[in-house]
């Protein structure tokens, strides 16, 4: 049975065990295979092979073994894998707990999808860099099925997505929702949506395939719903009168302000979207927890939840 203490990470008669042995062996394991963990920590592939062969020299036991294209925990590894995951958690909250905000100098990769990125993302990320001024925040706005993707293969830490995401490896927080509604082209007359093409997300996501469905049981199976997988374009295609638009409530888009498009009411409205905040449990304790809490702060003031603001 292999027995390590989080906070002692020498075993009797060896070396030291290194917290960078520990994240290695954390990132083969999760990504199953040398290759992908050489890319998420930026090493050559025999940089990362001998920390594992070091780690197992160490541990007198192996921990990996080969499978197909890939690398797999042998029965050693699935021991030390919980100790490993309770000491990179610790590290993560004595760096947390101890290190003030304001000298923590770090790398915080965020998805987020383009209603988050209209609604709230600005605020957001200027609340974080009040926070922690000497944080590198790199930014990526896609759609929720791709950033799911990018999250479980560690190209992100921090999502927020129409969610929750269903996987034992993601923690999810809910986000305020975000309201729907029908636009048209600015002064244009009362549109039938029988005739005109409704413009909305893209093909994958549930808002597309819950609008289509609710206008094929009202009007029949002729109706046009094209996707967008961009809102700022979508919005735009309805300013120039290509079609009506089933959008989130963005009072702060150009088309918005300037009259471009506006509002109106076809007897029924799109659910609201559900928004989620995910992240993947091995963050627990790091920086992605309290930018969470910031996100959360952010988008209840505007959406009216929180008078204080953020």
């Amino acid at each position: 049975m292999i027995e390590l203490d989080p906070l002692r990470l020498s075993l009797s008669g060896g070396h030291p065990v290194t917290l960078d042995q520990i994240q290695t062996f954390l990132l083969v394991a999760r990504l199953g295979g040398i290759r992908r963990a050489t890319e998420a920590l930026h090493l050559s592939q025999p940089a990362v092979s001998n920390r594992i062969l070091t780690l197992e020299e160490e541990l007198s036991v192996p921990l990996f073994e080969r499978v197909g294209g890939g690398m797999a925990l042998t029965r050693e590894g699935h021991q030390l894998l919980p100790h490993a995951e309770l000491i990179e958690q610790t590290v993560n909250r004595i760096r947390s707990e101890l290190s003030p905000p304001e000298a923590l100098r770090t790398v915080l990769r965020i998805g987020v999808v383009e209603t988050v990125a209209e609604c709230w993302l600005r605020d957001f990320l200027a609340s974080l860099h009040r926070a922690y001024p000497q944080v590198v925040v790199e930014v990526t706005v896609d759609i929720s099925v791709n950033l799911r993707e990018q999250l479980l293969e560690r190209s992100l830490d921090l999502v927020a997505l129409m969610g929750p995401i269903s996987d034992y490896a993601v923690e999810n927080v809910a986000l305020p929702s975000v309201e729907m509604h029908w636009f048209k082209s600015g002064g244009s007359a009362e549109p039938d949506l029988a005739k005109t093409p409704v413009i909305t997300f893209h093909r994958k996501s549930r808002p597309f395939e819950e609008i289509r469905q609710k206008l094929i049981g009202l009007h029949g199976s002729g109706v046009r719903v094209f996707p967008s997988s961009a809102l700022s374009t979508g919005m735009e295609l309805v300013a120039v009168g290509v079609g009506v638009g089933a959008f989130p409530d963005l009072p702060d888009h150009a088309a918005v302000r300037e009259g471009r498009v506006e509002r109106f009411t076809p007897g029924w409205r799109p659910r609201p979207i559900t928004l989620s905040a995910c992240f993947l449990r091995e963050g627990r304790g790091s920086l992605v927890e309290p930018a969470i809490a910031l996100l959360q702060q952010v988008a209840r003031a505007r959406a009216g939840d929180d008078p204080g603001g953020a």
